[in-house]
Parts: structure tokens; sequence; C-alpha cells
């Protein structure tokens, strides 16, 4: 046990390196990437101390160059996952008692191992497995990571410093238990820090962790489990599985010990496993934690007084960047008339500005979408609009999928403020536009409000505080993120802890305290120094 109290560094936000011409980063990732994509590997289960290689095999191949194999990862059937389980509860007993000062050394080794030795490999992974540009890939897969990492320890710290006030005659403690059972993490394929971070927050808090990265993401998933090995997390702590979403989630919400699930990803999947929870509740131990974020259709909203260039920048940044596959891309926007044409040509320039092609390449700022799925799509999307007379393509329009899965940066005006790509998440590089009569300011603010069944991000772009107020107060169920003159991107750890409620999930804001309480069951303990030996109270007495 503890022979101290204990204190961390105080945690920092990790610099995003430039990666200009001549760096010696911008070297090292490009001799990262030619090296990881001319090998193949190979990437089996992890169950306990077990790597397990089924026979049963995918490939991995990159968005940009989907023809081009880089490995196979095997698959689980329904017998992994129960041994995964199994191990799991094994690995508890030894794990939950751990002193939190050596769990959070392992954590925050694994942290100095991204910012170092693994840097330009997480980042290579990530370009080639999700197609991001480098910046894109440094934001995500080394600075945002780390920052779960680091700060999630200093987090942890101040919970369990949080105690309850005693006096002379008693000393009243909690202990801040991991949950009994396990954790299901539930990762999608567009962030590798939340891949890293969805197991890491919940086994940071002692608990054990079954894994189930996006089948799009495996690829640098396996850099993740390379990491948490060397930074020591034992074995049986967090398990990976791979395979059938629906037999590993219904085979994990078969055991009596599951506990809670930490899920990134769409909305249609996350009701869907909240239902058989709670058709299941009698079954388990204990209520399970149910934390998810899911989907969004994000907002910038501008008001007349608002800086034409200002808005056009925060339209293209919101929603092109990283081909707009991220939760909180703006993909709809609210313009005022007298500022409209401004904006439309400043969108246009700056769109066909654009480089697009694979990542490997420094200059290209638009590279594939993930899969032939979403391609698919979001072609439709963009050929329906070519159609409907309510909607015109103002710039872009095109795809191509022959060699990978390019879309280019679409922006859609439409004279219907619930036309469809108003109100559809389409997780792509594709923003509606609907230009609203100035003195209608208000009435559009309602309008956003009601558009969408998401609330997750949003922004206000204006000059009169006036508005800005308005707008704050108006749109306050209609954002977990809401952003002042800013896109409605970029939530950095620490700063702006991120989540949304609504259809957009349950709002437990990733990077922050909030969300670790969810991962520990407090036990309030009160010890008495002098127990009474008389039941009679002095209102009692003659």
């Amino acid at each position: 046990m503890p022979k101290g109290i204990f204190h961390v560094a105080k945690a920092v936000n990790e610099p995003v390196k430039s990666y200009a011409p001549n760096t010696p980063e911008r070297k090292a990732v490009s001799e990262a990437y030619q090296k990881m994509w001319n090998e193949k590997i190979e990437v089996p289960l992890y169950i306990g101390s077990e790597e397990i290689k089924t026979g049963n095999t995918k490939n991995m191949t990159a968005p940009h160059d989907h023809q081009h194999v880089v490995g196979k990862y095997h698959l689980a059937e329904k017998s992994h996952v129960e041994k995964a389980i199994a191990n799991a509860l094994e690995a508890r007993k030894n794990w939950a008692a751990m002193p939190w000062e050596q769990r959070a050394a392992i954590f925050l080794k694994a942290a100095e191992l991204v910012a170092g030795p693994y840097r330009a490999k997480i980042n290579a992974a990530t370009m080639i497995a999700q197609s991001k540009n480098i910046h894109q890939a440094e934001i995500d897969a080394a600075c945002e990571f780390i920052d779960f990492l680091r700060f999630n320890v200093e987090f942890m710290t101040q919970i369990y410093d949080d105690q309850p006030n005693s006096d002379p005659s008693m000393w009243n403690r909690v202990e801040y238990r991991p949950l009994e059972g396990f954790v299901y993490a539930i990762t999608p394929f567009n962030f590798t820090a939340i891949s890293g971070n969805l197991p890491a927050s919940a086994a940071m808090m002692g608990n054990v962790v079954v894994w189930k990265p996006s089948d799009s993401q495996v690829f640098s998933a396996k850099v993740i489990i390379d990491i948490f090995k060397e930074a020591g997390v034992p074995d049986g702590v967090i398990n990976v599985v791979f395979g059938d979403a629906e037999m590993i989630t219904n085979t994990i919400l078969e055991s009596r010990d599951f506990a809670g699930i930490h899920f990134t990803g769409s909305t249609h999947v996350f009701k869907g496993i909240w239902g058989k929870i709670g058709t299941k509740i009698n079954h388990y131990k204990t209520y399970p934690r149910i934390v998810g974020e899911t989907g969004g259709k994000d907002f910038i909203i501008a008001h007349p007084s608002a800086n034409p260039k200002q808005v056009s920048t925060g339209i293209v940044r919101g929603a092109f960047e990283f081909q707009g596959q991220k939760c909180s891309a703006a993909s709809r926007a609210y313009v005022p008339k007298s500022m409209w044409n401004e904006v439309r040509e400043q969108i246009i320039t700056d769109v066909n500005s654009m480089k697009m092609g694979s990542p490997e390449d420094f200059g290209n700022f638009i590279t594939a979408v993930i899969h032939e799925s979403s391609f698919d799509k979001l072609a439709s999307y963009i050929e329906q609009a070519k159609k409907d007379a309510d909607a015109e393509i103002v710039v872009g329009g095109n795809y191509d999928k022959s060699k990978g899965y390019f879309v280019e940066p679409t922006v859609i005006l439409t004279t219907n403020p619930k036309y469809k790509t108003m109100e559809t998440e389409l997780f792509g590089p594709v923003i509606t536009i609907y230009v609203y009569e100035d003195e209608k300011w208000s009435e559009t603010l309602k309008l956003v409000d009601e558009t969408s069944e998401y609330a997750l991000t949003g922004a206000v772009f204006s000059t009169c505080r006036y508005a800005i107020t308005e707008a704050t107060k108006a749109l306050e169920n209609s954002a977990g993120n809401f952003y002042i003159n800013d896109k409605p991107t970029g939530a950095v750890v620490g700063m702006q802890p991120f989540g949304g409620a609504r259809a957009s999930g349950t709002n437990d804001k990733a990077g922050s305290m909030q969300n670790l309480l969810r991962w520990v069951s407090p036990r309030t303990i009160k010890e008495t120094f002098v127990t009474p030996v008389d039941y009679r109270y002095p209102f009692l007495g003659e």
C-alpha cells in the first residue's frame, strides 16, 4: 500500500509539431510511412497473455489505395470473446488491488512512448489506415492521445483527493472502487486517440476491459496495443478482439459480469446496444454504466455582423478537415443573405485551391474517405442534390473510387432549410448551406435548434455581443460543445471537454474528470473513534 501522499506532474498539452519541409519530424514520419507501407503485418487477438491467430482473417488496406494490402487481422469466434471476458475477470483480482500510483506510472509511460519513440510510427499508421494528412494525424494520434493519457492521470488524482468532511469524533473517507465486473470498449475508425482512450480511461481507474476496435482502424490500433504492452499494462487488463460486431456485442452482454460500455460510434448502433442492455437488466450483478458519444449534424450560423472571411474559413476548415469524418465536423451552415456572395466566392476559391490525393504527399489537404460504403453513400447524396429543384452544387460534386475512395469537398446550397442533407449525418466532405434573410436572425436560431436530432457541436460567428448572447441562450440544448467565432471542431483535452446530448450521446465529456467518474463506484467509509454503549439519546432524559 502507498506510504506517502503522491503527486504527479502537472499535465500540459502536447505541442503540435509543424512537419514543415526539412524538419526532423517530417523526415521521421516519411521514413516510417514508407517502411510500414512496404511491410505486411499480421494482427492476432490479444487475450490474456496469448496472441491468438484464428486462421480466419481479413485484409487491411489503405482508403487512398484500396488495392494495396498492408496486412491482415484475425477474427474472433464466440469462444474467443468468452475467453477474453474470463481473462479480464481473472486479471481484475490483481489489477483492481494495485496501488493507484502504479497504474498512473504505466499510463504516464505510455504517454511518453507516444511522444517519443512511437510518434512517427503511430502517425504513419494513422495516415495509412485512416488516410489522414500529417497535420490531422499529428493532432490526433500523437497529441490528443498523449493529452488523454496525461490529463486523465491528473484527473484521477483529483478524484481520489475529493474527500468528505470529518470531525474529531469520526473520520469519513471515500474510496473510488473500480466497477464490479468488466468494461466493454467499442472504438471508431476516425480517431486513433479515441481508440486508445476508451479502453485506457476505464483501465486507469482499476477496471479491466474487453476492447473491440473498428475493423477500419486495426492497423493503427496495433500500434496502440504495442505501446500499452511496452508501458507495462499487465496481461488480461485490456483484451483485444476483432470480428463480427453483433456477435461480439451479444456475447459481451450475455455475461452477468458486464459492468459498463465505453462507446464511440453511430447513434443507431448505440441505441440498439442500450435497448439490449435494458432487456437484460435483471441479469446483471450491477446496473451497467452506459457511456457513449455518437453522431452529429453540427452547425455554423453567421450573424449579419460577422466577418465574411472568418465565416468562410470556419466553414471550409470545419467541414473539410479529415474529409468531414469527424463527429464534430460542420455539415450545415446558415449564412445571412447580405454576406452570402462574399462567403460563396471565398469558399469556391478555397476549395478549388485544395489538393487531393495520398497523405504521403504532404501537399494534399484532402485524402480519401474511409471505405466503399461511405463513398457510395456520399455519392448518392451528391447525385440527388444535382437532381433536386431545391438544391444546387456550389463547388465540388465529383468523386472517383477507381484507386482510392476520393470525394471532392462539396458545398450544397438549398432553399429548403429542412432539406435531406440539412438533417442527415453524412460523415464526409459535404456541407449544406441555407441562406436566410438578415432580419430573420432570431427565427433562424430557432430553426437551427429544431432541425436536427443531434446536439454535439455548433458555432456562431458575430461581432455583436447581443447577438452572441442571444445565440448562446437560444442554442443551449443544441450543442454540448459550442464555439464563438471559431469552427465547431478541434476540442482539446483539458480545455474543451467533449460530448453532446440528444442523439449525440450521454455527454460524459471525454477529456475531463466527469468521464473518469463513470468508471468508479465510490464507497463511503465512516470510522467512529469512541463508540456509544447506550442506545438512549439525551431527549429521553427525565
